[in-house]
């Protein structure tokens, strides 16, 4: 029995993995991200059927919650949170492990292959919770050791909420006088293919999703650093109903 927790704890490999490489730029800095198209296939698809049509380009971060993630993909902003249009869904595939720095896509509770659009960056070991629960998260990327500061960077500002805001105070926040606008808010200026060889990141360093293997298929009901996950696809929107007074 030790042996085989031994063998299931070896999660960190270091394997000969082919990936896309695509550049985010934001207002708070460039995020590169090398994405698994060997392994999460269809996820990687999806994700790039939406940078190909630039619907990602002038969407923002709307969801951050510290130490967990770092959530956009989902809207765009004018004078109020506007949902960009959606493809159909994506069947799940959980191969990785949400550790810190990777990118997984964000999903409806209870329903493991509903991932569209969004997504999120784990700025923490998430692995714990979004490993097994709905499914297990799709990771499809791990972002570049000097991309960190930015998600830092991000992690940083006041916040409305959820929502990371910037020139508004924490004050002003509670405040109905305040006039939000898509200045303040993190705007994801672009993203691009950097690289559209699969074989331009060998070697990478990834961390197996070996939780569903062990047969722990846990539901949304729990709860882990970030609060309850039911949310990573629908729950912003209290938010967005209290910012949308700020104009």
């Amino acid at each position: 029995m030790k042996k085989l927790l031994l063998g299931s704890g070896l999660a960190l490999a270091s394997f000969a993995s082919t990936a896309t490489i695509v550049e985010m730029n934001t207002s708070q800095g460039t995020i590169e991200i090398n994405l698994f198209d060997q392994q999460t296939p269809k996820t990687v698809e999806n994700f790039l059927s939406y940078v190909q049509d630039e619907s990602y380009n002038e969407t923002v971060i709307h969801r951050s919650v510290a130490d967990f993630v770092i959530q956009g993909g989902g809207f765009t902003y004018s004078d109020s949170f506007d949902a960009i249009d959606t493809k159909p869904t994506v069947e799940n595939e959980p191969v990785f492990s949400n550790v810190k720095g990777t990118i997984a896509m964000a999903k409806l509770s209870g329903d493991e292959d509903s991932a569209t659009s969004q997504w999120f960056f784990n700025i923490s070991d998430n692995s714990a919770a979004l490993d097994t629960q709905n499914g297990g998260f799709t990771v499809f990327g791990k972002i570049t050791a000097a991309s960190q500061s930015t998600l830092d960077k991000i992690a940083a500002l006041v916040h409305c909420g959820e929502v990371p805001v910037v020139d508004i105070t924490e004050q002003q926040c509670s405040s109905s006088d305040v006039s939000i606008s898509s200045a303040n808010l993190v705007t994801i200026q672009s993203v691009v293919v950097m690289d559209d060889d699969p074989n331009s990141a060998a070697g990478l360093s990834v961390t197996t999703n070996t939780s569903l293997d062990s047969g722990d298929t846990s539901t949304d009901s729990g709860s882990s650093s970030g609060g309850s996950l039911a949310w990573l696809l629908g729950g912003a929107l209290l938010v967005f109903t209290r910012l949308k007074r700020f104009k």
